[in-house]
């Protein structure tokens, strides 16, 4: 859950996860839908998918990998994840290397590369191998993703109060404003949607992307003006942006109605939404639609 989401965010879902799924088996046994709807909101929903693969494999082995290459064999887990499972579940003597760890060891080496290169991640890797304290690997490995996390930070890292500053390259050259160098990031990408928020009997119309889809496959949409070219557009509901890795979305909610709907669409009740998988841009259309319905207030 992690993976490129901030703490703050993964908490109440990993509660309320490990109360749905309290075990390995549990979660290699549940249904697609609830899986992905317990992970709704979230994103990078390939994390899920292949964690319920990771138990499905590891329920047929019978028990947990304990070393790096068959950790690495279960979908989903990279070097990283790998490394941490196996140095602190196993005390294994392998090094991790997450964001906040490769930006103090690109600090302590005054690493002059682009961090994002594969040369430059393969020499931070052989680095940390040779600082890693293979005795008690768990211990290094957590401090050191602590030290990027709360003082070695991206923006004015606190190098007065770092515990290895008398070590640090970066820091005896006056760099470390500078380093890790980075590439400039991708261009900003604006698109606009028109949502339509139709009910009826307590029911809204909706569409599911297909199984295959390369983005949210399974999850359930709110129709766009363009795919109901017959909808009766009622009123504005509201607006608001959302923003998926470079792309903002510019997405404006209408209440319409129609009288027939194309195949592929489906009446779902609202008691039933929470345990459906649904998109963040159709909860975050749906609770406009519903502040501004005079029915609902």
């Amino acid at each position: 859950m992690l993976q490129q989401t901030r703490v703050a965010a993964v908490l109440p879902y990993y509660a309320r996860f490990l109360d749905r799924f309290p075990n390995v088996r549990t979660l290699a046994d549940a249904a697609e839908q609830d899986l992905l709807a317990a992970w709704a909101g979230l994103g990078y929903y390939s994390r899920a998918r292949n964690l319920q693969k990771a138990a499905k494999n590891i329920a047929a082995l019978g028990d947990f990998p304990r070393s790096l290459r068959s950790l690495r064999e279960l979908p989903g887990v990279g070097e990283y994840t790998a490394a941490a499972v196996a140095s602190i579940a196993f005390g294994l003597p392998h090094a991790v290397m997450d964001g906040n760890v490769a930006r103090v060891l690109s600090r302590l080496a005054a690493e002059p590369g682009n961090i994002k290169a594969d040369a430059v991640r393969k020499r931070l890797r052989g680095f940390a191998d040779e600082l890693l304290d293979r005795k008690h690997p768990a211990e290094f490995n957590q401090a050191l993703m602590e030290l990027g996390a709360t003082v070695c930070v991206p923006k004015r890292p606190l190098c007065e109060s770092c515990p290895v500053r008398f070590f640090c390259q970066a820091k005896q050259q006056g760099r470390e404003q500078e380093l890790p160098v980075r590439s400039a990031p991708p261009g900003a990408r604006r698109r606009e949607k028109k949502l339509l928020v139709i009910e009826k009997a307590n029911k809204v119309l909706f569409w599911q992307r297909p199984p295959d889809s390369s983005r949210l496959a399974a999850f359930w949409e709110l129709p766009e003006q363009d795919q109901l070219p017959g909808a009766k557009v009622i009123d504005h509901a509201g607006a608001f942006r959302h923003t998926i890795v470079n792309t903002t979305y510019l997405v404006a909610v209408c209440r319409a109605a129609v009288r027939s709907h194309p195949a592929g669409f489906r009446w779902l009740a609202k008691s039933t939404l929470a345990d459906v998988p649904l998109s963040t841009i159709a909860k975050k259309a749906l609770a406009i639609s519903s502040r501004r319905n005079p029915s609902t207030e």
